[in-house]
This record gives C-alpha cells, sequence and structure tokens, in this order.
C-alpha cells in the first residue's frame, strides 16, 4: 500500500508540475524579416527548451508592435532600433535584451526604373515610401541631414512594407527605404542609392532587437535565459554553416513560410546582415557598458531624431537603463 501511495503522489506531483508548465504562457511578437531563429521558431525549439506555451504573433512594423507591448497585449518583441528608442522615451517599462542582427545592408533606399532618380538629391519633390518612426525613417531623414536637404522637400509617404511592394509595382511611389521580403521586391526594378550600412559608417548605425516587458522580466529569469541561448544557438547554426540556408534548403522554406517570400532569395539576404555572439552581446559593443554601450548610444542617437521629429517629448537621462546585458551573461554563462 505504502509503495501505491508513494507511486500516486508521484503521479499527481508529476501532473501538477505538468500543469504548472502548461500555465507559463508568453506573447512574444515578430516581424517579416528573415533571419535564423525563424527556424527555431518553426521547430518549436522554444517551447521544447523552456516549456513554456508561446503564442506567437506577427507584425509588419515595430510601431504596432510596441504598440502592442504598451496594451501589455505582448510580453517579448522584435522591433527595430527606432520604435524601441520611441518606446522607451515615453517610458515604457521595457528593456532591451537581445541585438537580434546588426542592419547593415539589409535596409537600403532604393529609386525604381524610370524615376529619374540617381542620387538622395534626386528626391526634391519625389514620393518616397517609408514606415515613420522606423529603422528606415531614421536613416531617410539621416541620409537627407547628410545632403543639407529638409524633409519637407520630398513626398515622405508611411507606408508599411507589404504597401510599398504593391505602390511600387503599381507606379505610384518613385522611392523607398524598407528591408525584405520587400525590398528583394522592388530591388528587381529599381537602383540602390545607398544603405544602411553605408549610414552606420556615417556614425548613426541601426539595429533590430528584443525587448521584454517588465512585470514579465521579473518572474521569468529562467525563462528569459533559456530564451537568449535558444536564439543565440539558432544564430550560431547559421555562421557555422551558411550553406544550411541556401535558396532550396528546408531552413530557407521554413523561414518563407513564417515570413513570406521566396526561398530562394534567403541566403543573399541573409548575408547582408551580422548577428552578434552571444560574447558580442554582452559586451560593451552592444549590451554592456551601461549608457556608453553601443546599443544605449544608438538608442539615445535614435531617440534626438524622434524628438526633434516631434514624436517623443523628451530624452531619458540615461539610455544604458533600458539595455540589459544580464540574460546575455546568464546564458553564457551557463546559468539557466
Amino acid at each position: 500500500m505504502r509503495k501505491l501511495i508513494t507511486a500516486i503522489t508521484g503521479v499527481v506531483a508529476l501532473a501538477f508540475s505538468a500543469m504548472v508548465v502548461q500555465a507559463a504562457e508568453v506573447t512574444i511578437g515578430y516581424q517579416q524579416i528573415y533571419n535564423p531563429w525563424k527556424v527555431a521558431i518553426a521547430d518549436g525549439e522554444f517551447e521544447k527548451v523552456t516549456g513554456y506555451k508561446i503564442n506567437w504573433k506577427k507584425f509588419d512594423s515595430g510601431a504596432k508592435v510596441i504598440t502592442a507591448m504598451a496594451s501589455g497585449d505582448v510580453h517579448i518583441a522584435l522591433a527595430g532600433s527606432s520604435p524601441i528608442a520611441a518606446g522607451v522615451s515615453r517610458n515604457l517599462p521595457i528593456k532591451l535584451f537581445w541585438i537580434t542582427e546588426n542592419i547593415n545592408d539589409a535596409e537600403a533606399l532604393v529609386a525604381r526604373n524610370g524615376s529619374g532618380v540617381n542620387s538622395v538629391k534626386d528626391l526634391k519633390g519625389k514620393k518616397v515610401g517609408v514606415p515613420f518612426v522606423s529603422t528606415t525613417h531614421f536613416h531617410m531623414l539621416f541620409a537627407l541631414e547628410l545632403e543639407g536637404m529638409d524633409p519637407k522637400e520630398v513626398n515622405l509617404l508611411n507606408m508599411q512594407p507589404n504597401a510599398i511592394a504593391a505602390a511600387w509595382e503599381r507606379g505610384d511611389i518613385d522611392a523607398a527605404f524598407v528591408w525584405d521580403p520587400a525590398l528583394g521586391r522592388i530591388k528587381k526594378s529599381g537602383k540602390v542609392l545607398l544603405t544602411s550600412g553605408d549610414l552606420a559608417k556615417k556614425g548613426k548605425a541601426t539595429f533590430d532587437g528584443m525587448v521584454v516587458h517588465n512585470d514579465f522580466a521579473k518572474g521569468n529569469e529562467k525563462f528569459m535565459c533559456q530564451f537568449v541561448k535558444t536564439i543565440a544557438k539558432a544564430d550560431a547554426a547559421y555562421r557555422d554553416n551558411p550553406d544550411a540556408f541556401g535558396g532550396d534548403s528546408e531552413n530557407a522554406k521554413k523561414i518563407v513560410k513564417l515570413v513570406g517570400g521566396e526561398a530562394k532569395d534567403v541566403p543573399g539576404v541573409l548575408k547582408l546582415y551580422d548577428f552578434p555572439t552571444l560574447e558580442q552581446q554582452a559586451s560593451d559593443t552592444w549590451l554592456g557598458g551601461g549608457k556608453d554601450g553601443g546599443a544605449a548610444k544608438a538608442l539615445f542617437f535614435t531617440s534626438e531624431f524622434l524628438k526633434k521629429e516631434k514624436k517623443v517629448d523628451a530624452l531619458l537621462p540615461d539610455y544604458g537603463a533600458v539595455v540589459t546585458d544580464a540574460y546575455a551573461k546568464a546564458a553564457l554563462g551557463g546559468g539557466c
């Protein structure tokens, strides 16, 4: 009888434990961007590693993601450095905890063939599609600034990526500053004027990053560490064997199934990005270093742009306070 009771107790305890795990739930927002961790989403790797039920929600812009986080509908999300800067500058209780990718040449300003646009200066009086309060909006205005142009001289249109691609094909716009897969579509009948990588060399970098709501982070430290390790593993798989993400690979097919576009375009797009390692994430290059760290500086410069555009009312005294390297360091040290 004692063995039976012990066995029953064990089963009940196991069942209770399973219920607790199943009750652990999180909503994570992602965007239509090609990156290695989309394969981990497709394979259910995050759920396997963490034991959490994960509700994945797709968004077509970082601005919409941040709005969803502000409403409490999303706990963790991918967004560009511009919408992240807007969120933290408005005192949204979120922290940047991972650099998904250094954008480099994966975002570009493209002029449509036949538009008569061959340089940034030629954009005067032209229609340019760009998702407002995005990383490309930030860099679009920086490009105009470098040329001594007033943004009012250009007809900047607030358009989401899918709308940009459609308007492009109709001939409704002359140029656009956007990312893939829309970028790949417009490049087929356009000329790249400059990339975000070109503008980063002028002193203002952009990135895509993961942010977490502070309330969720406080009670889910182990999950956060495991989540970071899973992304890092996916990035390492790409860095170690880019050929495994070729145009006819299963990995490429999994990515486009989530994001859209064509599998054959995936390898070319991934080459445009830089996916920082765990060591780089935790260093001053990105998440470390407090207000003098790379991510904090980028958020500061971007917030200056947003304030100038009257998208935020004030700047934070210290952007290092909204960046954390805790989970990257925990994952690096094997803490989870």
